[in-house]
């Protein structure tokens, strides 16, 4: 059907697009949702949907940036790619590197398979059923989640650099022991799934293409994204009248210290 290497590649393609307009000045606009739109949002999507389209004809697509007749019928889809063109749009504004490229697939309500690309920080993960993967400075090595940290220990837990709420901070207050490491986009979720935090509950809203993409790398190295309260497994494409998140914490695995 396709290779992990040639979606990998297509996330860089569209990772350089971006690039082209981040060194420069670019006007931004606002969405019908207040949140705010780039041209380089635009040159993304498009790279990825025709890539896609190329690679994949037979799989649909839906991305953030589909017009709103683009996702009629997706509750009838089995799999499906869903994509976040550029994910932390606010931190691309604000020039500080912290916003991804996002691919992922969907095999009915699960992400099966997903490539986050950071392209000012050239690093990619990636994640399927054979394990998940980091490439740095040119090398890929395996990764996977952190030990739970023992009773006692100091909890590394990662919040938003944009939208830490009101409940985050609650929850936070609650642990034995924290330190909060802030994070732009997706990469919050691939903190866990490298190791370098050990939960992050986004008890924020957030849209499917937000996360799916990373969610299939924590999985891939071991760890669990779960709806909280409630503790099941988050789940894609399974509410016709709205393609938001419910709350979730990303972790390694359940734990008493925080439910």
């Amino acid at each position: 059907m396709f290779n992990n290497q040639e979606i990998i590649n297509l996330a860089k393609q569209a990772g350089a697009a971006i690039m082209d307009i981040y060194q420069r000045d670019f006007a931004v606009y606002d969405k019908s949702d207040a949140s705010p739109l780039t041209e380089a949002d635009l040159a993304s999507h498009h790279c990825i949907v025709d890539g896609l389209k190329q690679l994949t004809p037979q799989i649909p697509v839906l991305s953030e940036e589909s017009g709103a007749t683009e996702h009629e019928g997706r509750m009838s889809w089995q799999t499906y790619w869903l994509i976040d063109p550029l994910d932390g749009t606010k931190e691309f504004i604000k020039k500080n590197g912290e916003f991804t490229v996002n691919i992922a697939l969907i095999d009915q309500g699960r992400a099966v398979f997903g490539v986050v690309y950071a392209p000012v920080l050239e690093e990619t993960y990636w994640g399927d059923a054979q394990g998940a993967f980091k490439e740095e400075n040119g090398l890929v090595n395996p990764i996977q989640v952190a030990d739970i940290p023992a009773s006692g220990s100091t909890w590394k837990v990662v919040g938003s650099r944009s939208h830490q709420s009101d409940e985050f901070k609650a929850f936070v207050k609650e642990l034995p022991d924290t330190e909060v490491v802030s994070m732009g986009s997706s990469l919050k979720l691939c903190l866990v799934a490298e190791g370098k935090a050990d939960l992050y509950p986004r008890l924020g809203l957030t849209s499917e293409w937000d996360t799916a993409a990373a969610h299939a790398v924590v999985e891939a190295a071991g760890g669990q994204v779960l709806q909280y309260p409630g503790l099941e497994p988050l789940l894609y494409n399974t509410r016709p009248d709205t393609l938001l998140n419910p709350f979730f914490i990303v972790c390694a695995g359940r734990n008493e210290a925080w439910g």
